[in-house]
Parts: structure tokens; C-alpha cells; sequence
């Protein structure tokens, strides 16, 4: 059995997406054969029907623990996926969309030599023309966008100039953040909206700060609490699964950003806590080797029909984070 506490943003959505929602690795199908078994329970009544649910209410789910594998803290940690550089999410005549490992560059440079994921692809795929259409940090795992030739690499950078395609993360974080106004996303999604403003210093560095200082630029994220494991972190402080979207996209945004607001990323060395990074262990029962952030959802807005990619309009693609922390 699994519960969780249905959240603010969660509340009046009915019970089956919420579900989803706290456990991404359940079917649609399993919950709704719970639910004509009366296996989902709120506030420890049964209930056969997929009704609304609001916040502060609990709900358990009387499932097989093997349903729930893809959890936290029972993830099997196999030799097969840590070694696995990319896998490919979707491919179209002109993109590849592939889910990168953490710890894997996605571009060459001094400290990679020829082991980035552009030169790991473009070895395999016999493409030579193949180029990166955004980044993700080397630590971050998860969705990246490649464009198979000039004219698709031209046509997918004016998505993101356009304002055309919506990137979303997930990650763990050390607290359960309250702050921001409610919005309502184009999904649907009730996320909330916090607005900071972002330095870069020459040295590469980012600060954040509340009020505007010579040179700085402004950022803006929204997010929302997927699942809370009560008193799970250093000193009985909670740790949260978030779901985050960047409106804007600035450097280390999401990072800085939220340990800025107190809730740091777990397991990032720079702009977190590597005192309480200590605390958790790796699923291998080392120490936990990368901030716990996974780049997990693409989501393409009304493209133009002038644009190479137009028949991708209103295509969402995801992936699962495959977190390595013991929670």
C-alpha cells in the first residue's frame, strides 16, 4: 500500500490523475480496476468511483508493491542502466529526441575529450550533420532535442526563440515550497509562479536576487508538489518531488532558483547544502552523485505551417527521472 496527501494544486481533480500524478509509474487501467475493487481508499473510506478529491484529504493505494516499482527508493540500480548513455525517446525524418544519463556531456569540451553524447551520437547514427538544439547540464539527465540536418536545426532554435515549446523538470528538494501565486498552465496544470532576478558573473557564477541589480536578468518558473516524503531528509526536514516549467531559461536556472528560495536540489554540490547532501545515500549505498534533476517533458505549443516541424504541433513527449537517492 502507498498513500500520499492530495496538495492545493491537486485539489478538485479527481482521484485517478492525482494518483497518477504521485506514482508516474502506475497505468490508468491498474487504478481503475482498484476502483471497481474498491483497493483506493480516501480518508480511509473506500471508494468505487473516480471522483474529486481536495486538498488535505489521503489517499491509499492498495496495489501490489510490484506495480510500484519504478518508486524511489526500491528502483533497481542495474550495472545495464547506469552505463547506458542515451536512449531514444522518439525520432521524426528531421529530430531525434533522446533521454541522456547523468553525468554525460551533451557537447565536448576540455575536461570530455570525445566522450560528449553529441560525438557518442553522431558515431551512431553515421551523422555528421547531427547538432544539439538546446543543452542540459552534464549532472542533469533526461530529454534532449537533436536536429538531423541544417534547415531542421534552424526551424526547431526558432521553437524556443518563438516561445513555441515548454520545458518542464522534475527534481527532489530539501523542503516543501509554498511560495508564488497560483496559475493555471496551458495543460490545465495549476502550478505556482515565483519571479527572481538572475546574476552571472564573469567567472561563470549565478546569484539570485529578490530585487533587480545593475547587469541582472529577470527569471521566471512555475511549479507544483507531486509528492512529500514527510521527515525524510537531515533532521526530520521534509523532502519534495516537484514538477517545475521554465518560462524563462537561464543559466542553472532551476538550481539556483529554488536553493535560493531555501529548498535546494538534492544531491547538488554548487548551489546546495553538502552538509545535508551527506545525509542521503545512492541507491548503490554510496554518496549520491548528482543533483536529482531530470529535464522530463518537451511540450510543443501550435508550430507554423512554414516550419519544418509543424507536424509535431501540440505533441508532448516524457520520460520517467530514474532518481539514484534512497529516500
Amino acid at each position: 500500500m502507498k498513500k500520499f496527501i492530495v496538495t492545493k494544486e491537486q485539489s478538485g481533480k479527481h482521484v485517478v490523475r492525482n494518483t497518477i500524478d504521485a506514482f508516474p509509474m502506475l497505468k490508468t487501467s491498474d487504478l481503475n480496476k482498484a476502483l471497481k475493487h474498491r483497493d483506493i481508499r480516501v480518508d480511509g473510506k473506500r471508494v468505487s468511483t473516480d471522483i474529486a478529491v481536495y486538498e488535505g484529504q489521503e489517499i491509499q493505494v492498495w496495489l501490489p508493491d510490484s506495480l510500484f516499482e519504478e518508486e524511489i527508493n526500491i528502483r533497481k540500480n542495474t550495472n545495464e542502466d547506469s552505463s547506458v548513455d542515451y536512449k531514444i525517446v522518439a525520432e521524426t525524418d528531421n529530430l531525434l529526441l533522446v533521454n541522456k544519463r547523468q553525468g554525460l556531456a551533451v557537447h565536448s569540451g576540455a575536461s570530455t575529450g570525445d566522450t560528449s553524447l553529441i560525438d557518442i551520437l553522431r558515431r551512431d547514427t553515421h551523422n555528421k550533420e547531427l547538432d544539439l538544439v538546446h543543452r542540459i547540464d552534464m549532472n542533469t539527465g533526461g530529454i534532449l532535442m537533436l536536429a538531423k540536418n541544417k534547415r531542421a536545426l534552424d526551424d526547431a532554435i526558432k521553437l524556443f526563440k518563438q516561445n513555441l515549446l515548454i520545458k518542464r523538470y522534475r527534481c527532489l528538494v530539501l523542503g516543501v515550497p509554498t511560495e508564488g501565486e497560483n496559475i493555471i498552465c496551458e495543460d490545465d496544470t495549476i502550478m505556482r509562479e515565483v519571479s527572481h532576478y538572475l546574476e552571472k558573473t564573469s567567472s561563470g557564477n549565478v546569484f539570485i536576487h529578490d530585487e533587480a541589480k545593475p547587469g541582472d536578468l529577470p527569471i521566471t518558473s512555475r511549479y507544483h508538489v507531486l509528492r512529500v516524503f514527510e521527515g525524510k531528509g537531515p533532521d526530520g526536514i521534509d523532502v519534495a518531488e516537484l514538477e517545475v516549467e521554465l518560462v524563462t531559461g537561464r543559466t542553472h536556472q532551476i538550481r539556483a532558483q529554488f536553493a535560493h528560495m531555501g529548498y535546494p536540489i538534492i544531491g547538488d554540490g554548487n548551489y546546495g547544502r553538502n552538509k545535508q547532501n551527506t545525509f542521503f545515500r545512492s541507491l548503490s549505498g554510496g554518496k549520491v552523485n548528482y543533483q536529482q534533476l531530470f529535464a522530463t517533458s518537451l511540450i510543443l505549443r501550435k508550430i507554423p505551417a512554414d516550419n519544418i516541424h509543424s507536424n509535431l504541433s501540440g505533441r508532448r513527449f516524457e520520460i520517467i527521472p530514474r532518481y539514484d537517492v534512497k529516500i
